[in-house]
């Protein structure tokens, strides 16, 4: 592997890919350390430092910026509104004819989808921007704090004003800096500050297990979480790369004096087909209930079971219910994503057809039944897989930014992943021996 990153860099046009893509990197982790203005930033720090920030409400975020968010940097929003405006904008392809009609136009409709959810991404950084200025101005965002109020100590409208459209231009250009790394760089800009900003916090929060650990020093209990920490990546690897592949088989067709067609290939569905969008669904809803009680610092009976069975992540009603609502949004995304009568309806276009089963609507049935059948299992891979960090606090105490989250690993492996087939892809292209063998 260390003899193809070698070779890798020899080649000029691959080593200019990789020292710009760095290059960005080093930007954007710059980024997620300059303080917004009219922040305090030593107050921030003393909350931070001193272990009191409660997060709880702010983990998925704070996780997605790098831990840019509760240190309240130009980067705080990361790149989290860009996600949410990406899931919005596919959803609102299957409702609205328009989209769907501007997604089967080819590169010039994705273009123009690409260009809304930019529009959107804005729109959601000032919806955010303004909800992060009002939580740290009121000192919820440090709960426990002694100095969480002093925070932002100028609280005028003018500094307010300031601090949203510095979020929201540092939002910007994390979209334009993860645009680059897409036109300039190595692979998917978006997906690589996703995994740079996940694995930003890997050392921090192994090192918090080791300095909370009581056995050998916390020694043991650090080489605890890692070992568990490889057994999940192999595991996800695993499951990830575990596909059914149905065989099709195309007929041979005349066309004056030419033969086409005759092939056979298969149509690839894999196990985990929706990927990590269920766990962000389900987190994200579950945080709601949680946030309307902070906000509203109701005392009424049912706030209380809300923050007691709701808010906690190690109550068993939050862990019941957080493990459905991934079973639920992983069926939900893959019905939606995956058409099974257009699929039908495109291979009896082209002479395609799947062997031993008729072409058409015989076919789409097919497909749902087998869809159905591997969604099961990767729906309940990924509520097992989330659940490891509420196991991680019983067992060892960690916090609740536990580094081998279901969320965090299964973005770290698949946009790893992903980034070593494009750079074996290159290599190969020169016959150079690459990582995967």
């Amino acid at each position: 592997m260390l003899t193809a990153f070698a070779r890798a860099f020899k080649t000029p046009d691959l080593r200019k890919k990789l020292l710009f893509t760095l290059g960005i990197i080093v930007v954007y982790r710059i980024g997620t350390k300059v303080p917004v203005p009219g922040v305090d930033y030593r107050s921030v720090q003393t909350c931070i430092d001193a272990a009191q920030a409660n997060q709880g409400l702010f983990g998925l975020v704070n996780m997605f910026s790098g831990g840019a968010l509760l240190q309240i940097t130009v980067f705080a929003l990361g790149i989290m509104p860009y996600i949410t405006a990406s899931i919005i904008l596919q959803l609102l392809t299957v409702v609205i004819p328009r989209l769907e009609a501007l997604k089967k136009e080819g590169q010039a409709g994705t273009a123009k989808i690409t260009q809304y959810t930019r529009y959107l991404t804005v729109a959601l950084a000032i919806l955010q921007g303004t909800g992060l200025v009002a939580t740290a101005r009121s000192g919820a965002l440090f709960q426990g704090c002694p100095v969480a109020s002093e925070i932002v100590p100028d609280q005028s409208m003018f500094v307010t004003i300031t601090m949203v459209i510095t979020m929201t231009a540092g939002t910007a250009a994390v979209m334009w800096l993860g645009e680059l790394i897409t036109d300039r760089g190595i692979g998917n800009g978006m997906s690589m500050l996703m995994f740079i900003s996940i694995a930003a916090t890997f050392p921090s929060a192994l090192w918090a297990i080791k300095e909370q650990g009581s056995l050998a020093g916390g020694w043991i209990e650090f080489g605890t979480v890692l070992l568990v920490g490889l057994v999940m990546v192999g595991l996800v690897v695993f499951v990830e790369q575990a596909q059914r592949r149905i065989p099709v088989q195309y007929a041979k067709r005349m066309i004056g004096r030419r033969s086409y067609g005759g092939t056979s290939t298969y149509i690839p569905l894999k196990v985990n087909q929706a990927g990590v969008i269920p766990v962000i669904f389900a987190s994200s809803l579950l945080y709601i209930p949680a946030l309307i009680v902070q906000f509203s610092s109701s005392t009424a009976g049912w706030a209380t079971w809300v923050t007691k069975n709701l808010a906690d992540t190690g109550a068993t009603p939050h862990i019941i219910l957080y493990f459905f609502l991934i079973v639920f949004f992983a069926f939900f995304y893959v019905a939606i994503t995956f058409n099974p009568e257009e699929v039908a309806d495109n291979m009896k276009k082209y002479g395609g057809f799947i062997p031993g089963i008729r072409a058409g609507r015989p076919t789409a049935e097919y497909l749902s039944y087998v869809l159905n059948r591997i969604t099961w299992p990767g729906s309940l891979y990924l509520g097992l897989i989330a659940l490891v960090p509420t196991m991680a606090l019983a067992g060892f105490g960690a916090n609740q930014n536990f580094p081998f989250g279901g969320t965090s690993i299964l973005i770290i492996v698949g946009v790893g992943l992903e980034t070593v087939r494009q750079i074996e892809s290159q290599l190969q292209q020169r016959n150079y021996e690459g990582f995967l063998r």
